[in-house]
């Protein structure tokens, strides 16, 4: 890893980027059936195309990518066996889910571009897109019609573009940032959460400089020596950024954004102007229960974090002459990769907490980039605890690719670690992680199992 050349981490990149692409189309068009909210995203989708009138319960911006995807591959052709009109006309499974298949195939490359924003370390860029093409549920989300992959991808995308304007100094790269935040909320308004994580950096940022400007003796101030232990690194160029600037890029583009993403909507749906429209899917949603009865596979946000329930998004059972064979398809993570991700977490909480009583930097990486990835993970779920409706595992999603971060940084940190007992264990656990995903790939791209085949994978009963 340390010596990894330019060639060398290119060609590694591209290894991984093709291993996705290969396992998000691989018989992507099996199931001749909706699977799980296809039974929402495709059929809106192709009402758009058919112009037939409908309510849906979160903005529209996924739905028209896929009614896209849709209109493409209808002109590609297809067999009869992956064909249904379950959306509303005859259309082929392969034309509504190969364009979430593509964008899912490039998630891995953005969580990396991210990683490399940061640190510019070719090393941990490589881990993280490892690790992120390593997971189960963003394979899954990828492979169907569902929005989950939008919602994450624009958000990473407003976040990237946002340290590309950082690194680069160019406006257009932060024009940019604002556009894909208004995307991302207009896929859900829980995309929101990618551009609560920046807002929370540009004000921390702020006060620490205000306050460090301001207070006299601040050298000789035992508390505030230890809260601004911190320094800021990349994120000290927000201090160079006018406010007029932030706030017409940050908040008036990614209102406008989201505005203007509802007008093909509305103008094929007039029964509702745009504030009915929102006020409608407000009331929607705090109208849902939260019990077995309202969905079985309802999770609270607590028991994401060691995923205590997943979803199975297709469960088909059939008899053949050598006995029982179960073709499932589950909503579950990488359970090694999870697991590992969340004690990620946790360890960068405990360091930066040991940095700031100790008044001493015991964190490896700039702790400025440990706090911008604490700052993401937290905003993107805390906000869940609040929310009173049956909420789902891949609502976990947009906080999960930042305890990717975490856990790369650490198994980076090993890798380059003089202990060579460091660099065994961080190995050992690359190694884990690939045979966890090669063991549960088949309930991630629906592959026949026996009984006890299937029931081996289901390792907690709430899996199941």
């Amino acid at each position: 890893m340390t010596n990894l050349s330019v060639f060398q981490f290119r060609l590694a990149m591209l290894a991984i980027f093709l291993l996705s692409l290969i396992l998000r189309f691989w018989q992507l068009g099996q199931f001749n059936i909706l699977v799980f909210d296809e039974f929402y995203y495709a059929k809106y989708a192709n009402y758009y195309l058919i112009g037939k009138t409908f309510f849906n319960s979160h903005p529209p911006l996924s739905q028209y990518i896929i009614a896209i995807g849709i209109w493409l591959g209808s002109h590609l052709p297809s067999s009869p066996e992956m064909t249904n009109d379950l959306t509303g006309s005859l259309r082929s499974t392969f034309s509504y889910r190969w364009l979430n298949a593509l964008t899912g195939s490039f998630l891995p490359l953005l969580v990396g571009a991210i990683a490399y924003q940061l640190t510019n370390r070719r090393s941990y860029t490589l881990i993280v897109t490892f690790l992120a093409a390593m997971d189960g549920l963003f394979l899954v989300e990828s492979r169907y019609a569902l929005n989950n992959i939008y919602l994450v991808g624009f958000g990473l995308l407003g976040q990237l573009f946002f340290l590309l304007f950082l690194n680069q100094k160019k406006y257009i790269y932060l024009t940019l940032s604002g556009i894909f935040f208004g995307a991302t909320a207009s896929v859900k308004w829980n995309g929101l959460g990618f551009l609560g994580g920046i807002y929370l950096i540009i004000l921390m940022v702020w006060l620490c400089s205000l306050l460090q400007r301001r207070i006299e003796n601040f050298k000789n101030n035992q508390f505030l020596n230890r809260l601004f232990l911190i320094n800021w690194g990349l994120f000290n160029q927000i201090n160079s950024v006018k406010l007029p600037l932030l706030f017409l890029n940050l908040l008036i583009i990614p209102a406008v954004t989201y505005s203007l993403l509802w007008f093909p909507h509305l103008l094929m749906n007039p029964q509702y102007n745009w504030w009915e429209v929102q006020h409608k899917i407000w009331v929607f949603h705090h109208q849902i229960g939260n019990s077995p009865q309202v969905h079985k596979y309802c999770s609270n946000w607590y028991t994401w974090l060691f995923m205590g329930r997943t979803i199975a998004y297709l469960y088909r059972p059939q008899e053949t002459d050598s006995g029982k064979i179960i073709y499932d398809v589950h909503a579950m993570g990488n359970p090694v990769l999870w697991w590992f991700s969340t004690a990620a977490i946790f360890t960068i909480i405990t360091l930066l907490s040991i940095s700031f009583i100790k008044q001493k930097n015991v964190v490896s990486l700039n702790p400025a980039i440990a706090v911008y990835i604490l700052v993401n993970y937290t905003v993107n779920l805390l906000p869940w605890i609040k929310v009173s409706r049956c909420t789902f595992l891949y609502h976990y999603m947009a906080s999960y690719v930042f305890s990717w971060l975490a856990l790369a940084w650490i198994m980076d940190s090993s890798l380059m670690s003089k202990n060579s007992l460091n660099r065994r264990v961080a190995m050992g656990l690359i190694i884990l992680i690939i045979i966890a995903f090669i063991y549960w790939l088949p309930i991630y791209l629906g592959l026949p199992l026996s009984q006890k085949e299937f029931n081996m994978r289901m390792l907690l009963p709430s899996w199941i």
